[in-house]
């Protein structure tokens, strides 16, 4: 009798600590998990809202905005000026015709605005026109591109820093892009941050574009985008 105890004690001791290992494990094994699992806890709860745009017909590659603009009608190229000098808008006082007062490309700007034109001239975009703001940067930019003669074209001048006339060159613009619905031929407009993210919502860095035209009903429509080189 005495063994027969001694051997249901023994299996008696073995079954907890077997379950002292298990409940050891399990721990660790939550452990493990919790670590795994806290990065999401970390996760923001939500995502700015983004700007509201014009409508988009589709997302098409940039090779695919390549050929249609090389083979349809109305394309519109909206063009940041390419990269300046370091600074935000213009020093006070700038005065429009005077280069030396205002913040002006750099370089690395120019040889930008003459790749730009380049792969133009190489994917054989036939150009329409190109008008420019009347501040150097973007003269400069769209001479460099030598992509035709340069027009200047007072409404796509920079209302980042006075938005006095922005709603009026906003609408000369937006009409500018109806107008040329039906021409063949692309038309290049360079201007700068503040106009183009009023026109499509779009904000581009320096030296970017967003292509637009207009549809059967006058309202704009953006194809895509092309990144500055």
């Amino acid at each position: 009798m005495k063994s027969i105890r001694r051997f249901f004690l023994l299996i008696g001791l073995s079954g907890v600590m077997a379950m002292g290992c298990t409940s050891d494990n399990s721990h660790r094994d939550l452990s493990r998990l919790s670590e795994v699992s806290s990065p999401i806890a970390r996760t923001p709860a939500s995502e700015p809202t983004p700007l509201p745009k014009p409508e988009t017909s589709s997302t098409p590659t940039e090779t695919d905005i390549w050929e249609q603009m090389r083979q349809g009608r109305g394309y519109v190229v909206a063009m940041r000026h390419a990269q300046t000098v370091a600074g935000t808008g213009d020093p006070p006082g700038f005065e429009l015709d005077n280069c030396a007062t205002q913040r002006n490309l750099s370089q690395a700007g120019r040889e930008q605005a003459t790749r730009i034109g380049q792969i133009f001239r190489a994917r054989q975009i036939p150009i329409h026109q190109v008008l420019s703001s009347q501040y150097c940067r973007c003269l400069e930019t769209a001479e460099l591109l030598n992509l035709g003669e340069v027009e200047q074209f007072p409404a796509l001048n920079s209302t980042f820093e006075d938005r006095t006339n922005e709603t009026e060159q906003i609408a000369q613009t937006r009409q500018q892009i109806v107008n040329h619905q039906n021409t063949s031929g692309v038309l290049i407009m360079v201007s700068h941050w503040a106009n183009i993210q009023a026109l499509t919502g779009v904000g581009l860095s320096q030296a970017d574009s967003v292509v637009v035209k207009a549809n059967s009903q006058g309202e704009l429509e953006i194809v895509g985008q092309i990144e500055g080189l």
